[in-house]
């Protein structure tokens, strides 16, 4: 069995930081009756009738971004070298040539 941590801190009124050992966990607005909590995984609404133990929560998961595809050079081209056109070539040379005359510059 691991050791666990938590930690809740009160950062203005209705609003609450909650620290985990890996982190920043959630954020919690809200008082007695309705909070929101938003966390890495989503967003829980909880509303309540206080002092009487009945309540209703929803969860919303954050909707994940689609990965972008990896570009896979193309080989069938001849235009290109190395599978990538000479236009990147040619611009990837001359990003590397300032970046080179500046570290120069500030080395000497």
């Amino acid at each position: 069995m691991g050791f666990n941590f938590r930690k809740s801190f009160k950062i203005a009124p209705g609003v609450r930081l909650n620290v985990t050992k890996k982190g920043v966990s959630s954020v919690s607005v809200g008082g007695k009756g309705a909070r929101v909590n938003i966390g890495k995984k989503g967003t829980k609404s909880t509303i309540s009738a206080p002092g009487t133990g009945f309540s209703y929560s929803s969860y919303q998961p954050h909707k994940k971004s689609p990965q972008p595809t990896k570009r896979q050079p193309d080989f069938s081209n001849p235009d290109n070298f190395l599978g990538y056109p000479k236009s990147e070539w040619i611009l990837s040379g001359i990003v590397g040539f300032i970046v080179l005359m500046i570290f120069i510059w500030i080395v000497s």
